[in-house]
């Protein structure tokens, strides 16, 4: 059986776990803490990230990589749209969403969730109205301009659609929404993916290892 070695909240193991659950594909979650000095996973990793991916002899690094291991190795439901055009305009999606778009979203996490948490720490609310107020704003304008009024990027769910919503549901662990009044299209868009099933169930696991009510 696959194992999936990383915990919930972080949205890189969120997106293999949604995505071998798309695809049907039955897994194991091993517990394991990012950055923890674990010489055992380090074997695995050596970078000490989450997540890893065990598929026999497979072992893989990087949320991307996964993804893109599992949807040639078990291709019968995709996860990625067809045709050139379409599959680079999703890969383009999932980069921003991985990238830029993560690094502000787990930066609110990290200051409003993790510091009071795991540190007894005050946030830095300067540093998070800085990134909600100059730095976000940009971003989810122009995600506002490529969501479609309904439905998903492609017709069909895909990763593309979680890469642009996944960051921010950390972000809103924190208590930082999308304001639908300014936009409105990427806030409905962001209900719908959280609504689908794989997602929902993935969320409410979450909710449940992060205490979150």
């Amino acid at each position: 059986m696959i194992k999936v070695h990383g915990v919930h909240g972080s949205p890189f193991v969120r997106k293999v776990l949604i995505g071998l659950r798309i695809k049907g594909i039955e897994y194991e979650q091993v517990p394991q803490m990012p950055f923890a000095r674990d010489e055992q996973y380090q074997k695995l990793n050596p970078l000490g990230k989450i997540p890893t991916l065990e598929d026999g002899d497979v072992i893989l690094g990087d949320s991307k990589v996964i993804c893109r291991y599992l949807e040639a190795a078990y291709p019968e439901v995709p996860l990625y749209p067809a045709g050139l055009a379409d599959r680079a305009r999703a890969d383009w999606y999932e980069e921003l969403g991985g990238s830029t778009l993560s690094d502000l979203a787990a930066a609110i996490f990290f200051q409003r969730f993790m510091r009071p948490m795991a540190f007894n720490q005050e946030p830095d609310e300067e540093l998070i109205a800085k990134i909600t107020t100059k730095q976000l704003p940009p971003l989810l304008d122009y995600i506002e301009t490529q969501v479609p009024e309904e439905g998903f990027l492609f017709g069909d769910f895909t990763m593309a659609d979680l890469a642009l919503v996944s960051p921010l549901v950390n972000a809103a662990y924190a208590g930082y929404d999308i304001d639908a009044a300014r936009w409105p299209k990427f806030a409905a868009f962001a209900e719908r993916v959280k609504a689908q099933p794989e997602v929902a169930s993935i969320l409410e696991a979450e909710a449940k290892a992060l205490g979150i009510s």
